[in-house]
């Protein structure tokens, strides 16, 4: 061509253009870098191109390919001779070897950037070193920096740098505990990227917002700002490792151990692989360790933990290393002491406060020594003087190590100070100093002060959970006041007063179904993808009864569209307000009993006792064991399911498992539970959350009675006030693939004929979720002979099978109205899975909360052939009028599948 070479579109007419495009436009900006080191450009506009692609290197996660990048860019920079130059890509050099682990030089590199500069570039220099002094922990030189730089950004009218600047700031200020200040300087930026073209700063921003949302308490809104992050971030293609440490931190605080813990391995296992980031690595590898810690797997907590610590020393990361020591010592005292329970600040729980001066033996095998008890006080007082939040965990591990060595002068002042969390922070942190005020005060012998303490934890906790819609959130964040009830129980046990006892543990037994439902909002994408979850499950049982190879695939689709419905109903937010029913109270529920029984069960400090209810009265049994009790139930179980596929069912055995059974779950208070002529009242057992899946009509004292199960005594008082629909029929539906399902409806649906309103019948493609869920909603009785499948790993995706494929509780809660009365013919679809405190998860549970008075519903395998019998002469009971406990009892026979759930 004439008249000169044509200049490369590619490349901007400003060679400064591309650094701006780097987090705007990252791919643009590789293109032009790479156009620019083609066109043999001068040493100044290279040195720009290889730093453009050095960052792009560094936030893609090679960073030994970023650090080579950037070393050329400077010697070219030097060539170059601009200072300003030379110290912009120093800077930039800087912060790529300080995430490569290699503190020392990269901090040189910035110091001398720093003294190179001048004007606007030295601002930039100062804000990039405050990075670094932030991710090594030295907050207080951070903002020193800040300080400097920020004004220096806004002044030169540098909106970009000095967004970034208020950012950073944010973050050390949150760092240091400053919530308000921090969202105040994230909000700030925000609004100024809004007027620039950044896209990856905006995203950013609205990461920050959700870790704002999250420090505040809100996690709903912290899940749903990073969901929207995430999704910016995979538009722009940049991986964000930071995002995925703040999602585990948010979902540790919802209770959601193992999926943080997933998460944060699966993170270090991509990093692995893009030889990333060592300061990334051993934040993650903190984050996992606190998350396996919670989980219940200290092994898996203590390797995570020590590996950080390694990492953080190394890399001259004196805060970060101190957290590290705290998940150390956290595991160490949960190896050490039992009951092992959780707490509000992630720390095991000592059930004893007994040891000797200088060294105490905890049940769990481990020691706790004076040396741990010196490293803990240690620890907060380093965190004291790091500026750490967490500080009071520090002081509540040597408080608790002091109990248990004995040492009530060490362990009040520890107590104390980690008491003062109360004050201040979100409401799970207030919960631990709560905790912490509860534990000195047991230990000081002030009962009033113990009682105090337990109620405002709990208080706290509870305004916590009420921000959550999902009923999964809701049980799980009952953990946090675990320990809290527990002292509370404990005193009342000693004190000899079942009353008191018997409140205490239906202050916080399946509390969950005491909250007003949150039905998931009615969007057209969330019902897209439960139909197609129940399409890909529907595909996938075909797949594997014809031995397809599309099988794994399909998996794979089942689980990604699992995940979306979890996560989408985890951001549902709550309505912020309980039941105006004050609880079961000892006159109220005494009346309601009346001559009958009630028998709660609770479990203190790994023993079982019964509460016996009736006549006015509350006594209280020690029964045994709890762990008896659970091996008692498995094995029970375990033969159930053999003779479940038997056709004659051995009576003799029937009566040792149930003999057996009855010993561990209900110990003395068998005897006591009168006959149904002499009690003229119901005959109620309400468990705690671990012994849900007990055979109950295996027991001889239940044996001929008419009794229900219910989660709770609070629970079951508002099924007993429940008010059947005037308008409302009967429903009955039969899946596909169930043995004798066609007999049993049809059997069924003629007793209803005979009667004034025939019942509707779903069958033979009718039976499908939509047509199931509009027909059962708000009706009288609804009945569903369908395979079921009880997830234990994710109860909500517990499941009926229908026609276009499996109707999950998760559907099951966009009901208006629920059922009065349900009946659920398949196997195991009573079983529920223990969570939080003492909650319960489960289909029944789930129509419990939504209003249902009664279900009937199976606890083992269920022998199909058998069970038709039962089912008819069950309906026949209900159609003369019984309750669904008394046409159960006149209906079983020989049968001990079924049990009467609440109290319909």
């Amino acid at each position: 061509m004439s008249g000169g070479t044509a200049r490369d579109s590619r490349i901007p007419a400003d060679p400064h253009d591309v650094l701006a495009m780097v987090f705007a436009r990252p791919r643009q900006a590789m293109t032009a870098a790479t156009a620019m080191l083609a066109d043999g450009r001068g040493p100044y506009e290279t040195s720009i191109a290889h730093q453009a692609i050095g960052i792009l290197r560094r936030e893609f996660g090679d960073l030994d390919a970023a650090i080579r990048e950037l070393r050329q860019a400077v010697r070219l920079a030097r060539r170059s001779g601009s200072p300003d130059r030379e110290a912009d890509v120093l800077a930039t050099l800087g912060i790529a070897l300080l995430q490569h682990g290699r503190t020392r030089p990269g901090l040189s590199a910035l110091d001398t950037a720093a003294a190179l500069a001048g004007g606007t570039t030295r601002a930039r220099v100062l804000f990039r070193r405050a990075g670094a002094r932030w991710i090594l922990g030295r907050h207080g030189e951070a903002l020193d920096d800040l300080e400097i730089a920020a004004p220096a950004l806004l002044g030169a009218g540098d909106t970009v740098w000095a967004a970034r600047a208020l950012t950073l700031r944010g973050h050390v200020r949150l760092a240091r505990g400053s919530v308000a200040l921090a969202d105040e300087d994230f909000r700030v930026a925000q609004r100024m990227f809004a007027t620039t073209s950044q896209e990856h700063d905006s995203v950013v921003a609205i990461q920050n917002r959700g870790v704002v949302a999250f420090r505040a308490g809100d996690l709903p809104a912290a899940l749903d700002l990073l969901d929207e992050a995430d999704r910016g971030f995979q538009a722009l293609g940049t991986p964000m490792f930071d995002l995925a440490a703040d999602r585990c931190a948010v979902l540790l605080a919802a209770g959601l151990a193992r999926d943080a813990l997933e998460q944060a391995d699966g993170a270090l296992g991509h990093l692995a692989r893009l030889r990333g980031q060592a300061t990334m690595r051993a934040e993650l590898l903190l984050i996992a360790a606190r998350a396996a810690l919670l989980a219940g797997d200290p092994g898996t907590a203590r390797a995570r933990a020590g590996e950080a610590r390694a990492l953080f020393a190394g890399q001259r990361r004196a805060w970060w290393a101190a957290h590290a020591q705290l998940i150390l010592i956290q595991t160490a005292l949960t190896e050490a002491t039992a009951p092992i329970g959780r707490t509000a600040g992630g720390g095991a729980v000592s059930g004893s406060s007994a040891g000797q001066s200088d060294g105490g033996m905890g049940s769990g095998g481990g020691v706790v020594s004076a040396r741990s008890l010196g490293e803990a006080g240690r620890l907060a007082a380093r965190l004291a003087t790091l500026g750490s939040p967490e500080v009071w965990q520090a002081h509540l591990l040597a408080g608790r190590t002091a109990l248990v060595l004995g040492r009530a002068r060490e362990a009040d002042h520890h107590l104390a100070e980690a008491a003062r969390a109360r004050h201040r922070g979100p409401a799970t942190a207030r919960a631990g100093g709560w905790l912490a005020e509860a534990l000195r005060a047991a230990a000081a012998g002030r009962p009033r002060r113990l009682l105090y303490a337990c109620r405002a934890g709990l208080a706290l906790i509870e305004e916590h959970r009420l921000a959550f819609g999902s009923s999964e959130l809701r049980a799980l964040a009952t953990a946090h006041g675990a320990e809290l009830v527990t002292l509370a129980q404990r005193h009342w046990l000693r004190a000899g007063r079942p009353r008191h006892l018997l409140a205490w543990t239906e202050r916080w037994r399946a509390t969950s179904l005491e909250v007003p439902p949150v039905r998931p909002p009615d969007d057209h994408w969330l019902l897209a993808q439960l139909a197609a979850l129940r399409e890909t499950d529907h595909l996938l049982g075909r797949a594997r009864s014809e031995g397809s190879s599309s099988a794994a695939t399909l998996e794979r689709d089942r689980d990604r569209l699992e995940a979306r419905v979890r996560a989408a109903t985890l951001r549902v937010r709550g309505a912020g307000a309980r039941d105006d029913d004050p609880g079961p109270g000892g006159r109220r529920l005494l009346a309601a009993i009346g001559g009958g029984r009630l028998v709660e069960l609770v479990v203190v400090d790994g023993v079982l006792y019964a509460l016996l209810c009736g006549d006015g009265r509350v006594r209280r049994f020690t029964v045994g064991p709890a762990a008896a009790a659970v091996t008692e139930i498995e094995f029970a179980r375990s033969r159930l399911r053999r003779l479940a596929y038997q056709d004659r069912t051995a009576p003799q055995e029937l009566a040792r498992l149930g003999a057996r059974l009855e010993r561990a779950l209900l110990g003395p208070v068998a005897t006591r539970l009168g006959n149904e002529r002499q009690s003229g009242g119901p005959l109620v057992v309400v468990p705690p959350s671990t012994l849900h899946g007990a055979p109950w009509g295996l027991l001889p004292a239940l044996r001929r009675r008419a009794f229900s199960v219910a989660p709770s005594a609070a629970a079951w008082l508002r099924a007993r006030t429940a008010v059947p629909p005037a308008d409302g029929g009967v429903v009955l539906v039969r899946g596909p693939g169930v043995a004798n399902a066609d007999g049993e409806v049809r059997s069924i649906a003629e007793l209803y004929a005979e009667a004034a309103g025939p019942a509707t019948v779903l069958a033979d493609g009718s039976a499908t979720a939509q047509g199931v869920l509009a027909a059962i909603d708000g009706c009288r009785l609804a009945h569903l002979a369908a395979h079921g499948t009880f997830r234990a790993d994710s109860p909500l995706f517990s499941s009926l099978l229908l026609d276009d494929g499996p109707l999950t509780v998760y559907d099951l809660e966009r009901l208006r109205r629920a059922p009065y009365r349900l009946v659920l013919s398949s196997c195991d679809s009573g079983q529920v899975a223990a969570v939080g405190a003492d909650e319960v998860l489960g289909p029944a549970t789930a129509l419990l909360r939504l209003g249902t008075a009664g279900i009937v519903a199976s606890v083992v395998p269920v022998n199909d052939e058998a069970a038709v019998p039962v089912m008819v002469a069950l309906h026949d009971g209900l159609r003369r009028g019984l309750s669904l406990a008394e046409a159960l009892c006149a209906a079983r026979g020989d049968d001990v599948s079924f049990i009467a759930i609440g109290a319909g």
